[in-house]
């Protein structure tokens, strides 16, 4: 990042080089990366033409582009834009639209939640059912923000390395369960296994969130489809009912085992989810009368966009990944997240652990923040090639040409990150604070039944 320190106060910088013309042209910029903090520099030119060689537009020089980082403590409005392409990618498949039938909406769907298991007692904030909140094992009522809910409340028995363990296979344990969900709705559907793809096919899509304790959980959708997709009636003898108990015994029984060598000790070790798995049926948004435990879809297309704003906000990680051990110290974080952090980076010393170091700062996550089976719904790619397209087309149109009747050439080279001015950056955020507000209320809409 590129950032000027010149000793002087903020109010003396921008009235010395803020003119009228200059804060047009950055606000300019700013604009067109929609707010990015850590803007990507581009020089170079691009150059418009028609078919007869006449210049119709040329834009040549310094030109800044979002720098993409879904990190809110990195770039909130890229982080922003990341979760809103989440939200409409999910919801997608729960209720259609972009490219996907609006028939899904009445297929056998659920809402999934499973958890990491217990690796010792943390602070905590009991409540009964009718809200009144209870002491923490420790002794003491904890408010909601207190910073040691979710941390041991014993570090020196807390199980840190069978934590770290547990993280840095939860994306296998996630796949397993995948492959023991078919076996499960085949066994209670009276099929066998191995022809479950010629009766129906599992479509789905997860969001990986950090508990405060520094484990992943995952919220899925799951949606049974017939063997072509979305396109294609779910089996006769698919429900609701059936697809829970299925989804029920699968997170009851899968297992990944693995013989691992921890500090020349060799031992197989087993990774299994948490006993706290929720799981409620969807309802079409048009149900009249709510069942017990289900859930609308457009409730939880409202649920699926905090998850995603939440999943990639997460503060307890830092924002890179750890060159050293030494590194570590100097990282501003929890002393519970600081020992996931070392714990990681310990295990990473052993052979058959080496991705953790790579994964010391997601406190060995290795996952992506959200998969999808691939017929479950549109893709980020196509999301963002549609935003790219309705771009192009605009500037086009701005020179009064047409996609099929020019030549567009771009030459572009990176050539820096960030702002140089701080000045130049407090208008970047302001604007990108005027985009959020504007997406949240358009959400919030859409939300609405």
């Amino acid at each position: 990042m590129i950032t000027e320190h010149d000793g002087s106060s903020l109010a003396t910088r921008i009235a010395h080089r803020m003119t009228p013309a200059v804060i047009q042209a950055v606000r300019a910029r700013a604009e067109a990366t929609g707010g990015c903090l850590q803007p990507v520099h581009l020089t170079g030119f691009r150059t418009v033409t028609d078919h007869a060689g006449r210049v119709l537009d040329h834009t040549s020089g310094v030109v800044y582009a979002p720098c993409g980082n879904r990190r809110e403590s990195v770039c909130p409005a890229c982080s922003d834009r990341y979760a809103a392409d989440a939200f409409h990618l999910l919801r997608a498949g729960m209720t259609g639209g972009k490219t996907v039938p609006e028939t899904v909406a009445d297929k056998p769907r659920l809402f999934l939640t499973v958890t990491a298991p217990s690796f010792g007692t943390v602070h905590n904030r009991p409540a009964t059912r009718t809200g009144r909140h209870l002491p923490c094992r420790c002794g003491e009522y904890h408010h909601e923000a207190d910073t040691r809910i979710g941390t041991a409340t014993d570090p020196e028995h807390y199980d840190y390395r069978g934590a770290v363990l547990w993280q840095g296979h939860a994306g296998e344990l996630w796949h397993a369960f995948t492959v023991r969900l078919r076996r499960e709705i085949a066994v209670a559907a009276g099929i066998r296994a191995q022809d479950f793809a010629d009766h129906a096919r599992l479509s789905y899509a997860k969001v990986a969130e950090y508990q405060r304790r520094g484990l992943v959980h995952f919220h899925a959708v799951i949606r049974l489809d017939g063997p072509a997709g979305p396109e294609d009636p779910a089996p006769a003898w698919a429900d609701n009912a059936l697809l829970e108990h299925a989804t029920r015994a699968a997170v009851e029984n899968t297992r990944v085992t693995r013989t691992l060598t921890v500090d020349g000790d060799t031992a197989k070790h087993v990774f299994a989810w948490g006993q706290q798995a929720d799981i409620r049926p969807i309802r079409p948004a048009h149900a009249h009368e709510p069942d017990d435990g289900e859930i609308t879809d457009r409730a939880l297309a409202g649920y699926i966009a905090k998850y995603a704003t939440k999943g990639t906000s997460t503060s307890e990680v830092p924002d890179r990944p750890i060159r050293s051990e030494k590194a570590i110290d100097a990282l501003d974080v929890h002393p519970h997240h600081r020992r996931m952090i070392t714990t990681a980076w310990a295990l990473g010393a052993n052979g058959d652990l080496g991705f953790l170091r790579k994964w010391a700062h997601m406190l060995g996550f290795r996952g992506h923040f959200l998969t999808k089976s691939i017929a479950y719904s549109i893709t980020f790619t196509a999301i963002r090639g549609d935003r790219r397209t309705h771009q192009h087309l605009a500037t086009l149109q701005a020179a009064g040409a047409t996609p099929g009747t020019v030549l567009v050439v771009n030459h572009w080279k990176h050539t820096g990150n960030g702002y140089r001015h701080h000045e130049d950056r407090d208008i970047a955020a302001a604007i990108y604070e005027g985009k959020r507000q504007q997406r949240k209320e358009k959400l919030d809409k859409e939300a609405q039944p």
